[in-house]
């Protein structure tokens, strides 16, 4: 991480968009998920500035991630984030304030296929201002 970045979030200062990426990333990267996309959603939705998708092997994988995630926020002493879909762990949301984190089964995400519903070239986002 960029020293700046770091020293912003220790100040008690809200964390930016690209430092909670980071964050959750390495996250999702410790845990051992796959297929991680990270699409900005900046000035497409008042949701949030982000979204992160990625994939995990099995249920158990799914929830193993979204823990490890939620513990890297924890651990940077960023606020926890909102967890739906653990039961199941079929599809796994994480509300980071800023970043939405989807963690899903690759069966369960190629059906929703939320990178293709996001992306920036869907049909009639080109024409608009």
């Amino acid at each position: 991480m960029a020293p700046a970045a770091r020293s912003s979030a220790s100040s008690g200062q809200a964390p930016t968009a690209d430092l909670l990426s980071q964050i959750i990333v390495e996250g999702l990267e410790d845990a051992k998920a796959e297929d991680i996309v990270s699409i900005d959603l900046f000035g497409r939705t008042t949701l949030a500035d982000r979204m992160i998708i990625a994939s995990g092997r099995s249920s158990v994988h799914v929830g193993a991630i979204a823990d490890r995630v939620v513990r890297a926020c924890r651990d940077a002493g960023l606020p926890s984030p909102k967890v739906e879909g653990m039961p199941l762990c079929d599809w796994v949301l994480l509300d980071a304030q800023n970043a939405i984190v989807h963690i899903f089964r690759p069966d369960v995400r190629r059906f929703y296929n939320l990178e293709k519903m996001w992306s920036a070239d869907r049909p009639g986002e080109a024409g608009k201002s």
